[in-house]
């Protein structure tokens, strides 16, 4: 049976990890792994992914808020062989849905206390929702800079993702199966033709489990033949 060559792969991280580091389980070499600034919007990172790969059509891997800009390039032009999401935040597809709601609406209180300079009652209401557990005095000096970070950090939402965007796009999303926000919003790109497979036991990092990378291959052959 003939088979194409395989495509370029190009690697888009979330909120945390950046670069190779949120992609342990793929040779460094494998492709291109992209680190955007803390401080770079959505948009300003979709324009430098179409610019970045214009002249490639690459398959193209997305973390969390990644598939957001991820799906903001592909709406902006980038031609891809195919995308691999996982455990993407993409909240603007799944509004409506209580869980997103839910989340939303919590963020939003949180971000308010942020924008009245009292970054503790931000913490306190986000370290809860985000990380489990509550937050204490003495661990706030520790946690501190962490809950800046989060504070500033790009929403997954408003950026007007609409799941027929990936109509026709060959897309595998990956979830961890332990959190009902994300297997939403997996229902919602399988509805629209996505392939879905749930790598349990690692939580918001699917892309960590031991069978990652076969699934991957699997997706990406298929594609070829």
């Amino acid at each position: 049976m003939h088979r194409a060559p395989l495509p370029h792969r190009a690697f888009l991280h979330g909120a945390g990890r950046r670069g190779t580091a949120a992609w342990p389980s793929q040779d460094p070499e494998s492709g291109t792994f992209l680190s955007f600034p803390p401080e770079s919007s959505v948009e300003a990172q979709a324009g430098a992914l179409v610019e970045g790969e214009r002249d490639r059509t690459p398959l193209l891997f997305a973390h969390s808020i990644g598939a957001v800009t991820a799906v903001r390039a592909v709406t902006d032009g980038l031609r891809v062989f195919g995308l691999v999401l996982v455990e993407p935040a993409l909240y603007d597809i799944a509004r409506g849905d209580a869980p997103i709601e839910r989340h939303i609406a919590v963020v939003t209180e949180a971000r308010s206390r942020a924008a009245e300079d009292d970054l503790y009652g931000f913490w306190s209401i986000l370290r809860p929702l985000m990380f489990g557990g509550p937050l204490d005095r003495e661990s706030w000096p520790d946690e501190r800079a962490v809950a800046e970070h989060w504070a500033a950090a790009n929403l997954p939402w408003g950026h007007g993702i609409r799941e027929h965007t990936l109509a026709g796009v060959p897309t595998l999303v990956v979830t961890g199966g332990w959190n009902e926000e994300y297997e939403l919003i997996a229902r919602r790109l399988v509805d629209v033709g996505a392939d879905h497979i749930v790598l349990s036991g690692f939580a918001h990092r699917p892309q960590d489990h031991p069978g990652f990378p076969a699934a991957v291959t699997a997706f990406e052959q298929s594609l070829t033949m």
